[in-house]
């Protein structure tokens, strides 16, 4: 799968630890006085019963009624065939070897600066950012969605947020950096903090015990925090980082840490690729959310993420290094953006934008046979069945 070719569901589809601050919650929640919906409880009382037997037409994505903890009959076949491919993909970061990483980073002439900065700052937003991913899984999205075998995906993508933090801890570890420097940069570093802030409402939204959906304004809320976190979040806001760290493996330089981002962004792959096929199913079957006004607050929220991440670029690196220069990653998030407004069902924000960095692609593909530094097989398989070349 190419991640900038249209996604192509497999069934129906037409197209950190932070507290949440309270006004934050009530600005993207809004009224909290809707009708609750709960998630359907199993029927464990009484006579034993047929009647409550699963229908898979009778599924729905939010604001369902079936039995939440029947999985099948499958209604959502893409949802299952996704956990499944992530279930395949499964690895630990203490598979990679951190030896050359830890020689080059200790040496005083392996690394520029420029390059230590971007490598500093790279871990220092990721090292927080898949924990908050996690949290707004496990404390916010799931108990809403009321499908089962999305649910199942969701369970397993918060497991690999947790092997995300886990890579990034490594790293932080193999290399000796300051951890209490590079773990606290959310709240010290000001482009990092911008984008955490950004984040936060939508998460505190819908964590909050007192909503629910069952109520278009609700459940439009729900459905814009599934768009922040799948296509501003792990579509984009990953993307520069991501970039960085592989351009230095494409160049011989810490290949460890390079190897692990590319495990890292084939999951994160994986994890949009699912968020957009979810959001496309609630339009589907909630289309009367997909509101004009809507449409233009989801583009307001694209605008302001590139906006934040433009500035990301400029910190990370505020000189060119790699052959790489912030100017070239505005036009690279210009067009990661178009493909994620497109993928929903918008139009593109920046017309004939081109990718200008066509072997980002080619990383994502995971149909290679080998990484681009020349270490191990990559496929769909376990972590346990990779083997050193």
């Amino acid at each position: 799968m190419d991640w900038d070719e249209d996604l192509k569901s497999t069934d129906t589809h037409t197209a950190k630890t932070l507290a949440a601050m309270p006004s934050a919650t009530a600005s993207a929640n809004g009224s909290h006085e809707a009708a609750s919906v709960s998630i359907p409880a199993p029927h464990l009382s009484g006579e034993p019963t047929t009647a409550r037997r699963v229908r898979a037409a009778d599924k729905r994505i939010i604001n369902g009624q079936t039995d939440v903890n029947q999985l099948v009959p499958f209604k959502y076949k893409w949802a299952w065939e996704k956990y499944l491919a992530t279930c395949a993909n499964h690895w630990m970061p203490q598979e990679v070897n951190m030896s050359r990483d830890i020689a080059l980073w200790k040496d005083p002439n392996g690394l520029t600066e420029d390059e230590r900065r971007i490598i500093k700052r790279n871990l220092g937003f990721f090292v927080t950012a898949d924990s908050l991913a996690a949290n707004n899984i496990v404390l916010g999205t799931y108990r809403h969605i009321t499908a089962p075998e999305a649910r199942q995906f969701l369970l397993r993508q918060a497991f690999e947020e947790a092997i995300h933090t886990h890579a990034y801890q490594y790293i932080v570890e193999s290399l000796g950096l300051d951890e209490s420097e590079i773990f606290n940069a959310y709240n010290e570093v000001q482009s990092i903090r911008d984008k955490d802030e950004f984040l936060i409402p939508f998460i505190g939204a819908i964590m909050d015990p007192h909503f629910h959906t069952g109520t278009p304004e609700n459940d439009q809320t729900l459905l814009k925090s599934l768009i922040v976190f799948a296509c501003l979040m792990e579509g984009m806001f990953f993307y520069v980082g991501f970039t960085q760290i592989l351009a230095m493996g494409r160049q011989n330089k810490m290949t460890g840490a390079a190897e692990q981002y590319q495990y890292i962004l084939r999951d994160e792959s994986m994890h949009c690729n699912f968020g957009i096929d979810l959001i496309n199913q609630i339009k589907l079957e909630n289309p009367h959310l997909w509101t004009a006004e809507f449409k233009a607050e989801i583009k307001a929220l694209f605008l302001k993420a590139v906006e934040l991440e433009y500035r990301y670029a400029e910190d990370t690196m505020p000189r060119g290094v790699l052959g790489l220069n912030a100017s070239m990653f505005k036009g690279y998030l210009r067009f990661i953006a178009n493909r994620r407004a497109v993928q929903i069902g918008l139009e593109a924000l920046f017309p004939n934008e081109e990718n200008p960095f066509p072997w980002m692609s080619e990383m994502i593909d995971l149909k290679k046979e080998r990484n681009f530094f020349e270490t191990r097989v990559i496929e769909y398989q376990s972590g346990g069945a990779l083997s050193w070349d």
